[in-house]
């Protein structure tokens, strides 16, 4: 009986852990970050892992376009005040499925792409290339400063019902963490993380 109970509660714990790996799987996750100088302004190339719920996948195939808001600043501390912010940029890239021609639609920027899977939709979501974010005129060169990315799940776009559903459901909540790095305007080299 002994015996029993041990690999019913081995058998629990493996299943335990498989449901909490695939549940954590979904979310938005930084994979790289670039900076580099082009004449006097900062351009950002980033990559981000993106992960939909089944339930968000069904309702973009449903009609229901996403909206994902990728945020950057740029701070300064200062112990005498609050911190400075030299520089804030953000972007929304839309995410659609047309059913049509069985395709998803991404559009940021005056840009569009089209995917046959959402795989490569998301991919396409999630990548960033040559993004201006910083002018040079916006920082002083002789300090150092914080930079700071990450990526949402813009629920505020989504339509009433579902922002309600939103509120209730942790699917619908996706969003990267923040990622910090130094941010040295003097480099020459590129910044990469």
């Amino acid at each position: 009986m002994s015996q029993c109970i041990k690999q019913f509660i081995f058998c629990s714990l493996l299943i335990l852990n498989f449901v909490s790996v695939s549940a954590h799987a979904e979310g938005i996750r930084i994979k790289s970050v670039e900076m580099e100088r082009a004449d006097n302004d900062w351009l950002l190339n980033a990559t981000f892992q993106i992960e939909l719920a089944p339930g968000l996948e069904d309702a973009v195939k449903k009609g229901v376009v996403l909206y994902f808001q990728t945020e950057f600043d740029v701070t300064r501390s200062r112990w005498y005040w609050f911190d400075e912010k030299p520089a804030l940029a953000q972007r929304q890239t839309r995410l659609s499925y047309q059913p049509i021609t069985q395709q998803y639609r991404i559009a940021s920027e005056g840009f569009t792409f089209s995917a046959k899977t959402i795989l490569e939709a998301l991919q396409a979501v999630g990548t960033i290339g040559g993004w201006k974010v910083v002018d040079n005129n916006q920082i002083d060169p002789g300090k150092s400063y914080t930079a700071a990315l990450r990526m949402t799940l813009d629920l505020s776009k989504l339509p009433k019902p579902f922002q309600v559903n939103a509120l209730n459901n942790r699917d619908w909540n996706v969003s990267s963490d923040w990622l910090r790095f130094s941010f040295p305007p003097n480099s020459a080299n590129p910044i990469k993380r």
